[in-house]
């Protein structure tokens, strides 16, 4: 029979191999010096942006990196720290990240992974400037529309202009 905390660890480790399976990617955070209540409300954020911030033991965490073959990331694990596993969008997360970076300066950003590639507090700063994926939808929008738009205005200039020159054949022949 298994003790409760070898549950608690096996359960754990489980949990971090599920998310990340069906996660696009992670940030590993180190949070020593950040209080309680602003660790709560980062959960919270996060979890608005369909991200979820786990809090495990290094060794568990290292572990489960290990089954996972995310071994780039082992030693990023070393003091507290968080796992932050995003699923939809990597630059909401990296904004949210960042900004709560800014007000509460024990925030250590170590790296992470996004779809199977490893990356760095540079490249986490860099994902946090990016529009949103709306922002960019709406970008492309415009920018397919503006050639078609011009077209059907030229479409519209020759069809006047047709116009304009039946009716004046129209006035000289009734004249």
């Amino acid at each position: 029979m298994k003790k409760v905390g070898q549950l608690v660890k096996e359960a754990s480790e489980s949990r971090i191999k599920n998310t990340f399976k069906s996660a696009q990617g992670l940030i590993i955070v180190k949070y020593s010096g950040v209080s309680s209540p602003d660790m709560s409300s980062l959960r919270k954020t996060l979890k608005g942006s369909g991200a979820d911030l786990f809090v495990v033991k290094n060794s568990i965490a290292r572990r489960a990196m290990k089954d996972l073959g995310l071994d780039g990331l082992i030693p990023a694990v070393e003091t507290p720290c968080g796992m932050v596993f995003f699923k939809d969008e990597p630059v909401d997360t990296s904004r949210i990240l960042c900004a709560f970076r800014k007000e509460h300066e024990k925030l250590v950003l170590e790296g992470g992974m996004l779809q199977d590639k490893l990356i760095t507090l540079k490249d986490i700063e860099l994902m946090s400037t990016l529009p949103s994926k709306d922002v960019l939808r709406g970008k492309v929008v415009v920018a397919l529309n503006g050639p078609i738009a011009k077209f059907v205005i030229v479409l519209n200039a020759t069809l006047k202009k047709l116009v304009v020159c039946l009716d004046q054949i129209r006035q000289k022949k009734t004249s």
